[in-house]
């Protein structure tokens, strides 16, 4: 079967749920499959995130989750392209693009003026994508920070 992308909505909330938990494992979380899909969710239902899903029939084969920011800065209006997986069966085949080139399209659509990503210093498969899709790294010189509430 061809693998279709299509905008996630309540349908595919225990797909892009069983992924997402793999996708946190693959960052160290312990799984969790539970919290996975009412946060995956909880995000549809609300309206707060965009997520594409690859899909196969009825099942998930890869997802991107992105969000609607602002650059305050420069003014306009971004995308944060928060979460990416792959399912292991369906990596090298394009499929990362495929989901990467679909989040920029409905950027662009949405009149963002720039998607911006961060991905961890191991991740070299994923600057590999990102690079090659024509990503820079632009901000080597700024810290990171978070404040846990």
């Amino acid at each position: 079967m061809t693998l279709e992308i299509v905008r996630a909505d309540g349908f595919h909330i225990g797909e892009v749920g069983r992924l997402f938990d793999l996708y946190r494992q693959f960052y160290e979380c312990a799984p969790d499959r539970s919290l996975a899909t009412e946060y995956i969710s909880d995000r549809i239902a609300n309206e707060e995130s965009i997520i594409w899903v690859a899909m196969d029939g009825d099942v998930a084969k890869g997802f991107v989750q992105c969000y609607s920011s602002f650059c305050s800065v420069e003014a306009v209006k971004i995308h944060i392209l928060y979460d990416l997986y792959v399912e292991a069966d369906e990596r090298k085949t394009g499929l990362g693009t495929r989901l990467m080139n679909q989040a920029q399209d409905h950027a662009v659509a949405d009149g963002a003026k720039r998607v911006d990503l961060l991905t961890q210093h191991s991740n070299q498969a994923g600057q590999h994508l990102y690079e090659k899709l024509g990503y820079e790294i632009v901000n080597a010189d700024f810290y990171s920070y978070s404040l846990n509430l």
